[in-house]
């Protein structure tokens, strides 16, 4: 799919297929949301700017090349998302944060906002927005919605699996935001959750299914 990346790495689907399986246990689940999130951030940072910098080695001195540009922002969206965050920030520890609360109402499945907190400078940012389910993309949209609201114009969103009917959703409202995933799975079912997908992903990684 055009705007879509799958990251295929051999790392990344072996660990998918151990949080796939309904008997791991909720430590072993939230280690590898932990651990995929980190490799998962390396390919959606993959083409960040850099600048050549001057540098001291023990040797002799080079130019060499750092980051360029402002700080980045992750974005999870809560509960599950945060799954994600501490990995990547200890890849890329001066991004800043941005927290988006949203949860899914029962009956009409459209996301709901109770939180929302951003750095006041977004709009001079790459704000990667981050949620391991991208099933309906409710969430995903309203997350983009509210971050567009305050003056994001750089967006990505990341996560590890996608529905086609999700990529598609999030593609017609925000068809500028590029997609990283483990996976695109089958379908969504009838309670619109991910087949085969692995479950409730916040439900696993608390331990609340």
């Amino acid at each position: 799919m055009n705007g879509v990346t799958v990251v295929d790495h051999p790392l990344v689907q072996h660990k998918l297929t151990l949080m796939r399986d309904k008997t791991r246990s909720t430590k072993g689940f939230r280690q590898l949301l932990n651990e995929i999130g980190m490799l998962l951030c390396y390919e959606v940072t993959r083409d960040l700017p850099t600048e050549l910098v001057d540098v001291e080695t023990p040797i002799t001195t080079m130019r060499a090349p750092m980051l360029a540009g402002k700080k980045l922002v992750f974005a999870p969206i809560l509960r599950a998302g945060v799954g994600f965050l501490d990995a990547m920030l200890d890849l890329v520890p001066s991004a800043r944060v941005a927290h988006i609360g949203l949860y899914r109402d029962p009956e009409t499945l459209k996301a709901v906002e109770y939180y929302f907190k951003a750095p006041a400078d977004v709009t001079d940012r790459l704000i990667i927005v981050i949620d391991p389910m991208l099933a309906t993309a409710n969430s995903a949209i309203a997350a983009i919605d509210l971050l567009k609201k305050r003056g994001a114009r750089d967006l990505r969103f990341m996560c590890l699996l996608a529905a086609p009917e999700g990529i598609r959703r999030l593609q017609e409202a925000h068809p500028e935001v590029r997609i990283w995933t483990a996976a695109i799975d089958e379908k969504l079912d009838e309670h619109s959750y991910i087949v085969p997908g692995l479950g409730d992903a916040g439900d696993r990684m608390y331990g609340t299914r």
